[in-house]
């Protein structure tokens, strides 16, 4: 039996508290990072359930140093050169403007502030120039925010990361080496010298893999295996040469690889996805749970001062001066300047950077790591619960995608088409022929013209403005292929598809759309017979039970729920969304059967 104590039974609980934490916030709709953050402490100094220090001792720092590589590779891996298209010149100048702006102020506002020593403020002020992708991405993930801000944001979070990492690294040295009798000049080329050797590395391994990988050179099931060994190697092999160019290195590794071909793109990100997830829920408990009763008591009031110059000052100065000749909106502008939440790289390096000055017997080190993590939990609550709301009181907030988009153009999708437009929601119609397409352009519904597989689809066509896709071509592989790819992307719950009629009764991928599951060739046909598209709505007199008696007489099909609250749930082949009086049913019926509205009404009438 394993005692509570033991490092087995420690680990198993990280994991089902961080993952825990994770899936209560999809639940509740509540900020993930501040979720873990909260029950990390709870864990750590509260109930004393984890206490990393003494339970990894020397493996701490390795850990987080290797699961924050692996997470910024994952955040490079997303970044591709075609979202600058819209964000480019604002990127750059968040970078080459906002970090010096940024490091510059806080400096200022660690020294003025905080109290700290002034080469302490520099090195805490260029740590603060990162946001970091563990907390923006889950937080953008909740947005449906214009992909030009999500873009600016993602790129700013992930290429900042590494660049405040050596801001620090490049004032550590000042420090240790003599501070003011330090070589600056020497201390700025080694750390320029280091940097550029990384983006070497880092490139190189980069396109070695993406070279490998499409000639075959690596089986399928080694892919994953060789590219998380590969990120671990490079990063150690940087950081030998100078600690925190390894950030640097994945940052640009993953680069790479997203913007060249790997014939396996698919499945390494949900490999790489997956992974981060669980590291990032990992160590942000293993973080949080490090904070001790000691630090908080090392926190001084006069740190309250420095997180208002940092949330109300630095940063949106920064912001505004690096945007400034930019043609950015500036209500785009005030909701980046607002939004900066700091997380693991931020604490991470921090306590990194405390641990060694307090050994070189720095005065006032022993106030990093409480600064830091006021900094953390003050900014992860403040963005996290304020980004949605500001966003929406901004205009920002696109607000809930309750679209349906409807791939493959024919007769019954063009139609059907036609019924949800006149339902006052949002539909689309993709299909890569021109010609298929001719017919919805004449009914005057939005079309999209391309593969929606093809990733040059998420330079035009935004899946989170749909809260259903319903694959309905004559392809039976081609449907269930993309239930299968875009399912991971926005949900399994909201793909469905059509089958033929040779296909019906084998179903392998994707639910199979309406409750009778019927066959495209047979819609198809119905349509042609004089069927149409209609809508029920379900009261505590006309109960879903008098609907199901009525469509089983006519034989009309099942297709989907409307809820109150504008949510749209599918009726598939074996399964059965829940309906409730309130709620409005849309229906595949055939010519002689009872006009929907006109039952209701009598039923209404009846009772």
């Amino acid at each position: 039996m394993f005692a509570i104590d033991s490092l087995l039974v420690k680990i198993a609980l990280i994991g089902v508290i961080g993952i825990g934490a994770q899936w209560a916030a999809w639940r509740t709709g509540k900020p993930a990072i501040a979720l873990m953050l909260v029950a990390g402490i709870l864990a750590g100094p509260v109930l004393g359930l984890i206490d990393p220090e003494h339970d990894f001792g020397a493996l701490r720092e390795p850990i987080i140093k290797l699961a924050v590589a692996v997470i910024l590779f994952e955040g490079g891996l997303s970044l591709k050169f075609r979202e600058l298209r819209h964000a480019g010149i604002a990127v750059f100048m968040l970078v080459v403007v906002g970090v010096p702006v940024g490091w510059a102020l806080g400096t200022a506002a660690a020294y003025y502030g905080a109290g700290l020593p002034f080469e302490l403020a520099a090195l805490f002020g260029g740590i603060m120039v990162v946001t970091g992708p563990t907390v923006i991405i889950p937080m953008l993930r909740s947005l449906n925010i214009t992909p030009r801000v999500k873009h600016m944001l993602k790129w700013e979070a992930i290429v900042n990361d590494p660049i405040g990492a050596l801001l620090a690294v490049g004032i550590f040295a000042y420090i240790t080496h003599g501070g003011a009798e330090a070589n600056t000049i020497g201390i700025a080329t080694d750390v320029v010298a280091a940097s550029l050797l990384a983006v070497i590395i880092g490139s190189a391994a980069g396109f070695a893999l993406t070279f490998a990988f499409p000639r075959g050179w690596v089986p399928e099931y080694l892919k994953a295996p060789v590219l998380l060994t590969t990120v671990i190697a490079v990063f150690v092999l940087s950081d030998l040469i100078m600690h925190e160019t390894g950030l640097i290195t994945v940052t640009v590794m993953g680069v790479v690889m997203a913007n060249r071909e790997t014939y396996s793109s698919h499945m390494l990100m949900r490999f790489k996805e997956d992974l981060t997830v669980l590291l990032v829920s990992g160590v942000f408990i293993i973080l949080s749970a490090t904070l001790d009763w000691s630090v908080v008591q090392n926190f001084q009031f006069r740190f309250l001062l420095f997180l208002v110059l940092l949330l109300f000052v630095v940063r949106p100065l920064t912001i505004m001066t690096a945007l400034l000749f930019t043609r950015i909106p500036f209500k785009e502008r005030l909701f980046v300047a607002w939004i900066a939440p700091r997380g693991i790289v931020a604490a991470a390096v921090t306590g990194l950077f405390a641990l060694r000055l307090s050994d070189y017997g720095v005065p006032g080190a022993e106030a990093l790591v409480p600064l830091s993590f006021a900094v953390v939990i003050a900014t992860i609550f403040a963005h996290g619960f304020t980004a949605a709301p500001f966003a929406r009181w901004l205009g920002l907030d696109r607000g809930k995608g309750d679209g349906v988009l409807l791939v493959g153009a024919n007769s019954w999708t063009i139609a059907f088409a036609e019924f949800i437009k006149g339902q006052d929601r949002k539909v689309l119609v993709a299909d890569p022929s021109q010609l298929a397409l001719r017919r919805a352009r004449r009914a005057d519904l939005p079309v999209y013209h391309g593969d929606i597989l093809d990733e040059v689809r998420e330079d035009h066509l935004d899946l989170g403005e749909y809260q259903q896709l319903i694959a309905a071509t004559d392809n039976d592989a081609y449907n269930a292929l993309i239930c299968s790819e875009l399912a991971a992307e926005i949900g399994h719950d909201r793909v469905s598809r059509t089958v033929g009629a040779v296909r019906a009764g084998h179903v392998r991928r994707g639910r199979v759309f309406t409750l009778a599951g019927t066959p495209i060739e047979e819609q198809l046909d119905r349509l042609q017979a004089g069927w149409t598209f209609s809508r029920t709505r379900i009261t505590e007199v006309f109960t879903y039970a008098d609907y199901a008696q009525r469509m089983k007489a006519s034989g009309g099909d099942s297709l989907a729920v409307v809820k109150p609250s504008g949510d749209l749930l599918i009726f598939s082949a074996g399964h059965r969304p829940g309906v409730e009086a309130g709620d409005t049913l849309w229906t595949f019926v055939p010519p002689d059967a009872p006009k929907p509205r006109k039952a209701t009404t009598e039923a209404a009438a009846a009772g």
